[in-house]
């Protein structure tokens, strides 16, 4: 029997606090009984994470801080570990031996580099100015994500008006919780926007190529120039004069037909 030996290392992604499933990849083409069979997963060189010894799962050997958390599935040859954590991530080998003559020898060996995600917050938009912003002046704002691991790549800000997208990359502040090693991330843009149209902000952190991205809410924003107080000023100034100027007229109008139906009463009771 020779050694059937994985050529690659097999890529194995699980979700923070989920069961992550690592599989010994052994086809069993010969249909070895299990009895024959010691199955025996390690994380690194010295941690014993599961045993099966000739058909019997044995915790003797174990690591402390895998006991009670794996379960081997012998049909599918699978590992798995319950409750996986971010200190689990890294690479678990799969050592599978026949028992040939009394004295076991290696017949297959795969090695697995588990990978834990925990999702990030969906990123929200801070305004850091206070009040209204003004024509001209520089709009602070800081983007944040949180609780999320692994580390993202980047965040970028998107910038739109009059049917144009910018992008913006700035420096992006990076810490990670002590205890649960999750990450919270933030960057701040600092820009001025046009006046008298509308200005969409979003902000994408970029996960990875294989994780994907997550944007935020648009932040809308529409600055009214000086140059549009100064039309309304000019615009309303006249119409207003104007509206006075009508009900003046209208009131002299009636004035006058009262005064001429007044008058028009005073001959007729005259010539009576």
């Amino acid at each position: 029997r020779g050694v059937c030996i994985a050529a690659n290392v097999h890529q194995v992604k699980s979700f923070l606090n989920h069961t992550a499933y690592l599989s010994c990849y052994f086809p069993n083409s010969q249909k070895t009984d299990l009895k024959d069979l010691r199955v025996f997963w390690q994380k690194g060189a010295a941690e014993v994470v599961h045993e099966v010894y000739y058909g019997q799962e044995i915790h003797d050997n174990l690591s402390p801080k895998y006991v009670n958390r794996t379960k081997m599935d012998m049909d599918k040859w699978t590992l798995q570990l319950s409750n996986a954590g971010i200190v689990d991530e890294g690479q678990y080998t799969c050592i599978i031996q026949h028992r040939d003559k009394g004295s076991p020898k290696v017949i297959h060996k795969s090695e697995c580099l588990l990978h834990i995600i925990a999702n990030y917050s969906q990123p929200e938009i801070a305004q850091l100015n206070t009040g209204e912003p003004k024509p001209n002046a520089y709009l602070n704002l800081s983007c944040s994500s949180s609780g999320g691991y692994p580390e993202p790549k980047n965040m970028t800000w998107l910038i739109s008006h009059e049917n144009i997208t910018y992008r913006r990359m700035h420096h992006m502040d990076v810490s990670q919780d002590a205890v649960t090693k999750l990450y919270n991330v933030t960057t701040k843009l600092n820009i001025t926007v046009p006046t008298n149209t509308l200005t969409n902000i979003s902000c994408l952190l970029h996960l990875g190529e294989q994780l994907g991205s997550l944007v935020s809410v648009p932040l809308g924003i529409e600055i009214q120039g000086e140059e549009m107080e100064e039309v309304k000023i000019n615009f309303f100034g006249p119409l207003i004069a104007v509206i006075i100027l009508i009900t003046l007229l209208l009131g002299f109008v009636i004035l006058k037909k009262n005064r001429n139906i007044s008058s028009s009463n005073q001959s007729v009771s005259l010539a009576v």
